[in-house]
């Protein structure tokens, strides 16, 4: 099945404006920029829905961060204003007071602080300016877990969330986007890894396996559905007591 990326790219450009009429009329797209072809999509998708004048761009270092000269390109390439907000300070501060009560805080504890500060900067951003936070995961990684709960993978109203990786680089191809933001190789940002060196297999592997149930190697299709059901909670509403009070 044939994947047609400009009828997509049109329907969630629609999909878009529809929920900010519903969800958020006159409010600014705030986007969290990490120069990495998600956030650059959602970005453009958000300019080609609501113009420029109303989508909002943040940019997150911890820190020094490399290659934030990418998502600069992305804020003049589309127009948009964009700010820098350093969580480094943050970072620390809380990493020195869990030190005071831990002998070590390191792992996923440590690894997931980052992208929860940024979430909560992002919020204080958007109600400050009238918006509400694009959440800009997609299929792929939200399928093997690889995003943060109350991290990167919060948000208002999220465009990609159903595509996968291979789906997104073609819409991003479709709106025009320069290859320095659709083909950048997804990093983590923390140990200098890509997220393929992470996760032990390629996206494209991943996407098939996804789409066609096929993944020729027995030891990853096995690896892939672990990962699948260990994360399924991050994707499902919090479990609530179902309390019904009774009537008389």
């Amino acid at each position: 099945m044939s994947f047609d990326a400009e009828k997509i790219r049109d329907e969630i450009v629609q999909w878009i404006r529809d929920w900010f009429e519903e969800n958020g009329k006159g409010c600014k797209a705030v986007v969290g920029l990490s120069g990495g072809k998600d956030s650059s999509v959602v970005a453009a998708l958000c300019v080609e829905a609501l113009g420029k004048e109303n989508v909002f761009g943040v940019m997150m270092p911890n820190g020094e961060q490399f290659d934030i000269d990418v998502s600069h390109k992305l804020a003049e390439h589309l127009r948009i204003e964009s700010i820098v907000v350093n969580i480094k300070d943050a970072y620390e501060g809380i990493v020195g007071e869990l030190a005071k009560h831990f002998d070590s805080f390191e792992g996923q504890a440590r690894v997931n602080l980052p992208p929860r500060l940024r979430m909560a900067a992002l919020y204080a951003v958007s109600q400050t300016v009238n918006g509400r936070v694009a959440n800009t995961c997609n299929l792929s990684e939200d399928w093997v877990g690889y995003a943060t709960k109350f991290g990167d993978g919060a948000g208002d109203f999220s465009p990609l969330s159903k595509l996968t990786v291979q789906e997104v680089k073609a819409v991003g191809r479709a709106l025009g986007l320069p290859s320095m933001f659709v083909d950048k190789v997804p990093i983590d940002g923390l140990c200098g890894l890509s997220d393929e060196d992470n996760l032990g297999f390629t996206y494209a592997v991943l996407d098939r396996y996804i789409r066609e149930g096929i993944c020729e190697d027995e030891e990853t299709r096995q690896k892939i559905d672990r990962m699948h059901k260990a994360n399924l909670f991050k994707l499902q509403p919090m479990p609530t007591f179902p309390y019904e009070p009774e009537h008389y």
